[in-house]
Order: C-alpha cells, then sequence, then structure tokens
C-alpha cells in the first residue's frame, strides 16, 4: 500500500500485530476493516486501506498487566531510570520515526483526508514536539541538580513518574494530539497503554516497530479495539493512575465513572469548545475575513481549536457577510493531494448528514445560508454553509459542530456579548478583531478570565507547542505544551536531611559514587 505514488492505495495494510511487553504480537481473532472515505472511482465507493484487531477484554487486561509490571509500583526500570538514559531512548525512537514520514503522511491523507501540506505539517511538527521536549526535560533536570535549604533541612527537590497511563488520542490530529500527551507521559518515568483513535489508527503501524526497538519492555503497550470493550475494562481494575485524552467530554465522562477510586485519578483531558470570533467596527475586514476562514474552515472546521461562531457588529455585519460568504465558495474540493486544496473529504461518513441536520434546524428558526454552494452534499462532504443570523434556539449555535458550517450573530452591545460569551460551556479560546486600544483594552482584561487565549487580529490555534494549550470549564482539564507537559504528567517529589555532619557526609557519598540515579546534581548538556 505505501507506495509513493500519493493518489493510489496498491496493496492493503494489515495491521495484525499489536504492541505488548516490547513484543510485536500476533492477533488471530476478528479484524475491523478501515475505510477511507475517499473515492478515486467514477461513481463513489469508499475505500479499503486495511484492517486492524477488534481486540477484546482478556487481552487488553493482558497488555494492561504488561504496564503494570513495567512501572512494578515505582521500582521498575523505566521509572527509576536516569534521565538521561531515558533521553536516549527517547532519540532513538524520533529517529526511527523520521525513516517513516512518507509512509505516515500518505496515510493521514487517506485515512482522515487532511490536505499533504497539513498532513507533512502535522509529521513535522510532532518531530520538533518530541526534540522540543527532550531539551525541556534537560533543563527541568538541570534546574532540579541542586539542593535548597530551608529551617536546617536540606531537599532534594525533582519530579516523578504518576505511575500507569492510559492514553486515547483523536482522530483530527492522531499523530500530533495523541503524542502531545504520550511523549511527555512516556519521557518523565511512566508507563503507557495506548489506543488509537477509530480514525487514523493505521497511520500508527509504521512507528509500532519504532517503540518496539526504543523502549524497555512494557513501558508502551499499543491495543486497538473499541473504547467500551477495552478501554472499561482496564479503567475498571482501578490499576489505572492518568487518563489521558483528547477528544470529546461525553467519552472522558464515562471512562472516568469506570475507575473504582477516583481521588487516585488523574486528569489530563483536551474536551471541545466553542471558540467565538469577535469583530469589532473598527476592524480590518480584510484581515478579518481571512483569519476568520482559516480560523473556521481550516481541515473543514474538524479542530477543537476551530473558530465555531462568528460574531461581528451590527456596523459592519453586511459588508463581513457579503464578502465572508463569497470567499467561502471560493474554496477548491478535492482530494488531500491536489495542489491549492482547501477542503477534502471527511472521515466520518455520518459527519455530512449530521451538519445538514444543524443546517436545516437552523434554517426552521429563522437562519438563511448566504452563501450560493452552502449546504451542497455529495457522498463523502457537505460545503460549509454560513448561516445568518444565528439565535441561541439553534443547534448549530449550541453544539460544537466539528465540522464545515459556520454560524454568524450580529451584536450591538459588548457587554451583553461577555455575558453570552461567559454563559458558554466552553473556554478555550478566542479571536478579537478591532485597532481601538482603548476599546480593546477592557474587553481583553475581562476575556482572559473567560477563556484562556485571547488571538488578536488572529485565529484561534494550539501552537507554538512550546505555549500553554487548555481551557476552563468543559474545555480542558491540566495543561498541555512542551514545558507544561512535563509537569502535568508528573509530581514534585524530593529527598529531604536534616543539616547536620552525620547526613551531609552521606548526601556527599551519594553524590561521588554517583549510585543513586535520584540523588544527582550532574548537569546534562
Amino acid at each position: 500500500m505505501l507506495n509513493t505514488n500519493l493518489d493510489t492505495i496498491d496493496s492493503l495494510l494489515h495491521q495484525n500485530t499489536y504492541l505488548d511487553n516490547g513484543k510485536l504480537v500476533n492477533w488471530d481473532g476478528k479484524m475491523d476493516e478501515v475505510y477511507s472515505t475517499i473515492s478515486t472511482s467514477s461513481e463513489y465507493k469508499p475505500t479499503l486501506l486495511g484492517t486492524v484487531p477488534h481486540m477484546d477484554e482478556p487481552t487488553a487486561l493482558a497488555v494492561l498487566n504488561s504496564a503494570v509490571n513495567a512501572y512494578d509500583k515505582g521500582k521498575g526500570q523505566w521509572p527509576t531510570m536516569r534521565v538521561k538514559d531515558r533521553i536516549e531512548c527517547m532519540k532513538s525512537f524520533v529517529e526511527h520515526m523520521q525513516t517513516k514520514r512518507t509512509e505516515v503522511v500518505k496515510l493521514l491523507m487517506w485515512e482522515i483526508g487532511k490536505t499533504l501540506p497539513d498532513s507533512e505539517k502535522e509529521f513535522d511538527r510532532t518531530v520538533q514536539y518530541i526534540y522540543d521536549t527532550i531539551d525541556n526535560y534537560k533543563q527541568l533536570d538541570r534546574d532540579s541538580a541542586k539542593f535548597e535549604k530551608t529551617d536546617g533541612i536540606n531537599a532534594h527537590i525533582r519530579r516523578g513518574p504518576l505511575g500507569l497511563v492510559l492514553c486515547l488520542g483523536p482522530y483530527n490530529y492522531p499523530l500530533n494530539e495523541t503524542f502531545a500527551l504520550l511523549i511527555p507521559a512516556l519521557i518523565m518515568g511512566n508507563t503507557a497503554v495506548f489506543k488509537p483513535a477509530k480514525f487514523g489508527v493505521l497511520l500508527l503501524s509504521p512507528l509500532l516497530e519504532a517503540f518496539q526497538k526504543s523502549f524497555p519492555a512494557g513501558v508502551i503497550n499499543v491495543i486497538y479495539g473499541r473504547g467500551r470493550e477495552v478501554a472499561v475494562p482496564i479503567m475498571k481494575t482501578g490499576k489505572i493512575d492518568v487518563l489521558a485524552l483528547i477528544g470529546h467530554s461525553t467519552s472522558a465522562i464515562a471512562l472516568q465513572d469506570q475507575h473504582p477510586y477516583k481521588n487516585r485519578l488523574r486528569l489530563i483531558l483536551g474536551l471541545e469548545a466553542k471558540n467565538p470570533a469577535i469583530i469589532l467596527p473598527d476592524a480590518d475586514l480584510d484581515l478579518a475575513i481571512e483569519e476568520c476562514l482559516n480560523g473556521s474552515l481550516s481541515y473543514n472546521g474538524q479542530r477543537c481549536t476551530a473558530l465555531k461562531i462568528i460574531y461581528v457588529h451590527d456596523d459592519i455585519k453586511d459588508e463581513f457577510n457579503k464578502r465572508f460568504s463569497k470567499r467561502v465558495d471560493e474554496l477548491k474540493f478535492g482530494q488531500p493531494w491536489e495542489e491549492g486544496v482547501k477542503l477534502t473529504p471527511l472521515p466520518e461518513p455520518n459527519k455530512p448528514a449530521y451538519i445538514k441536520e444543524l443546517i436545516e434546524d437552523a434554517k426552521e428558526k429563522g437562519a438563511k445560508i448566504l452563501n450560493k454552494k452552502g449546504g451542497t452534499v455529495t457522498d463523502n462532504y457537505i460545503y460549509p454553509a454560513v448561516l445568518y443570523p444565528v439565535n441561541e434556539s439553534m443547534r448549530v449555535y449550541q453544539e460544537e459542530q466539528f465540522g464545515p458550517v459556520v454560524p454568524i450573530k450580529s451584536f450591538n452591545d459588548i457587554q451583553e456579548l461577555l455575558d453570552e460569551i461567559a454563559k458558554s460551556n466552553y473556554g478555550q479560546q478566542v479571536s478579537l478583531f478591532g485597532k481601538n486600544v482603548d476599546t480593546l483594552a477592557p474587553l481583553i482584561d475581562v476575556l482572559v478570565n473567560l477563556v484562556c487565549r485571547v488571538n488578536l487580529n488572529s485565529s484561534c490555534q494550539r501552537g507554538p507547542d512550546v505555549l500553554p494549550f487548555t481551557g476552563r470549564k468543559d474545555s480542558a482539564v491540566g495543561t498541555l505544551s512542551v514545558h507544561d507537559a512535563l509537569r502535568s504528567f508528573s509530581i514534585r517529589t524530593f529527598l529531604a536531611s536534616k543539616d547536620n555532619p552525620h547526613n551531609n557526609d552521606i548526601i556527599r557519598k551519594l553524590l561521588e559514587s554517583k549510585t543513586s540515579n535520584f540523588v544527582s546534581t550532574d548537569y546534562l548538556l
């Protein structure tokens, strides 16, 4: 299958192994077929890409035990390993990973319909994320390579692992956002069970061997199957210390509810959002239109950071709506590898019908489709509809659409709009368009308390990855970024000793002998 021709599938990829305890174990049971909604025939037909294991509860629990044994209540090789040695394992992995760029990029396009430039960017950004994580981990270790003295106590403070991590990534960024969970979890000394998303599952296949070769047995284990059949039984054991999930809150809540010791469960969650754009009367309309176009429809709007509702001031609403709708209709739909394509087939077979429901509901309640192509349905796509005027009774206002439809709502009173945003269940980001500093300043001061990132005259986004990525209310639990994720997947732990000659002599000998992996003032270069 993985030939260099991006627009053809020569052979199927049958992923008939899973990673357990450092071995690629053959799976002889039921297999699930993996289809792409991309069709290259004259008559529409989903393309079969390959198969993956449909794993069961006993197998999932056996894999879990591999992670349990590798952690060994904190006594295992991985959690007690020197920092520099864990870094060497991670370096080995990313070097192996880079040899698989062509295969992974092709599968990103075929499995989830991501354009070629965006697929290449996701792979390259993930590689850079790993290198940045290594560099930040080195700095974290350097900052910890000391003793602090307080009230007659010498303290050697470092960050230690939390335990076992169940990692579940999303389909829209199945490599980058998944690894934004998995990489910091591993490098901090945790062991992990990882289940790929339903869509974007095969693209992990080229990397299994890299995991297997780079990490000690049981540190990283990869399972397949349906969440309720493999993830739920794992949670029920109570052996998971961290649930790391990027997806929908319903999935996160369902899994949390299965854990028998909820006070022991650390949550690191990236969940849904309804990021708004606010376009003030003095906004640069050319800039606002282009940023809102990219923000709402990049990757068909299938991003948690996408602009999912646009608030435009009454004074400029007619001009904005007219020009924005025209730009939407100019976006090119096609196959992911075609040059200049902005809109591509939707990976979820039922998504066009869902978006159509939102459009029809909005029309019934008073909205109109402003662009000529809006709502045109094909077998694997629905052309973006610009809806106006939107009100609070409409589903497209209430729900995170996660697809190609753009609701627009006008406003006149900015305080009423701020109250409306404050009532939202979500609080990830906002895009604010305007020029007048006296107007912008008080808005920024309020908005930073409603969301976690205010984007000035630009669309919402996650990156750069060194910046904090989190949300208020139902949008997130914990903070991810290169810097923050290392802390999210670890806990401060330290050696304390009274400042007296006896203890100081022991500490000196520990440092000189280098017999402890924890007690060390070595400076990593």
